[in-house]
């Protein structure tokens, strides 16, 4: 794939690219707590979930509200949306978690690594559709 195809195609994606990126931001505030809460303060690994989880939540929903979605309206509302995803993604995640970590005995910093994709699509789309969907768009 030549440069400008690429370019092109970032363009194209640029919201969800941006997402991305401002997901990583989250994902890394989100991965230090986490490790932090267990290897630090022995938290078990379902109550660091949901308070880093919660962390990278509300870091992410202020930085695509600045850079990325650019939505000043219905402030409370987008970010009360933007909270009810996070929390299904918490659920997935913590689901998640419970399999791998709880029945399969895998590594819990891997199996957080492991669920962020699906977690990440996930809570994209809804936020998209829901949290940040423009005033009269169906």
């Amino acid at each position: 794939m030549n440069r400008t195809r690429i370019l092109s195609l970032l363009s194209e994606k640029r919201e969800f690219v941006t997402y991305c990126l401002i997901g990583l931001s989250g994902v890394g505030l989100d991965l230090l707590a986490f490790t932090t809460l267990i290897t630090v303060f022995s938290v078990h690994h379902q109550a660091a979930n949901a308070i880093a989880y919660s962390f990278g939540t509300t870091n992410n929903f202020f930085l695509n509200l600045r850079f990325n979605f650019r939505n000043r309206d219905r402030l409370v509302s987008r970010f009360l949306s933007f909270q009810a995803v996070g929390v299904l993604g918490l659920v997935t995640s913590a689901g998640a978690l419970w399999i791998l970590v709880d029945q399969m005995r895998v590594n819990p910093i891997l199996s957080k690594l492991g669920t962020l994709f699906l977690v990440v699509l996930l809570q994209y789309n809804l936020n998209r559709l829901v949290s940040f969907r423009k005033r009269g768009a169906n």
